[in-house]
């Protein structure tokens, strides 16, 4: 398996939905007008430029070169910065995420730099993939490479924590929890399910040969297909969301 990558246009074509969806978490955000922000993977800024439009400032960081680029490109301020060590002390009056923390497996790092970065009582909001989240996808991408040995061994890149789990880490590195829950959110994929592997599962399929591509994404969705299609609602993903809100102990 291959690290995964990001294209800014793929991207917006084909999962906009993303940050579409990250509305309900950018009002629980509720940024304000004197307030300095981080947008914890920014992406291609899309929801980094709404917060701008409220904010005094609003930092983006994000691990993909592409991606920090297209926010720049929106007149932004963004960084190359990995999650899991950001190097920012006491800056921000808030720290807002995304659909971002389920790719970072060390996720006590990233806390605690979130933790670091934040002045006292400040907040961490934020949303990603939760218990749960696209366990048909995962189940369906696992079969396929099993069952075909030159495509190597799944790995499966993705935390998705129990939401007392992840209150745990939260509370254990600083931070009281206003409030954390699992939310079912089944998502309409309107480009297929073929186009989300390519960005999602990108880390899969990046080293295939073509043919070998062609055969993984056919067979995953047809693995698939019986229960996240229907010819009603078309292609629904099957997320489940973690949202949370917590606040830096003073």
């Amino acid at each position: 398996m291959n690290k995964q990558t990001w294209n800014p246009q793929e991207y917006q074509e084909n999962a906009s939905f993303v940050a579409e969806l990250g509305s309900s978490v950018l009002s629980l955000l509720n940024p304000q007008p004197d307030e300095s922000i981080l947008d914890l993977g920014c992406g291609n800024g899309t929801l980094t430029e709404k917060i701008a439009s409220v904010a005094r400032e609003v930092i983006g960081i994000d691990s993909s070169p592409s991606m920090v680029q297209a926010t720049q490109e929106k007149g932004l301020n963004a960084v190359v910065m990995s999650a899991d060590s950001i190097t920012y002390k006491n800056t921000f009056d808030a720290v807002f995420s995304n659909a971002v923390l389920h790719w970072i497996t060390d996720y006590d790092s990233v806390i605690k730099g979130v933790f670091a970065s934040l002045k006292p009582k400040g907040r961490f909001v934020g949303e990603f993939g939760g218990y749960g989240n696209i366990a048909t996808l995962i189940k369906g991408m696992e079969t396929v490479v099993s069952q075909n040995k030159s495509m190597g061994q799944f790995t499966n890149p993705w935390f998705f924590p129990k939401a007392d789990e992840y209150k745990n880490h939260l509370e254990n590195n600083g931070f009281d929890v206003i409030d954390i829950s699992l939310i079912p959110r089944p998502t309409p994929l309107k480009t297929g399910v073929k186009e989300w592997l390519k960005i999602f599962a990108n880390h899969i399929v990046s080293g295939m040969p073509t043919d070998m591509e062609t055969v993984f994404l056919t067979q995953t969705e047809q693995l698939v297909k019986p229960i996240l299609y229907t010819e009603k609602d078309g292609w629904v993903a099957d997320y489940v969301r973690l949202r949370f809100h917590a606040v830096k102990t003073p």
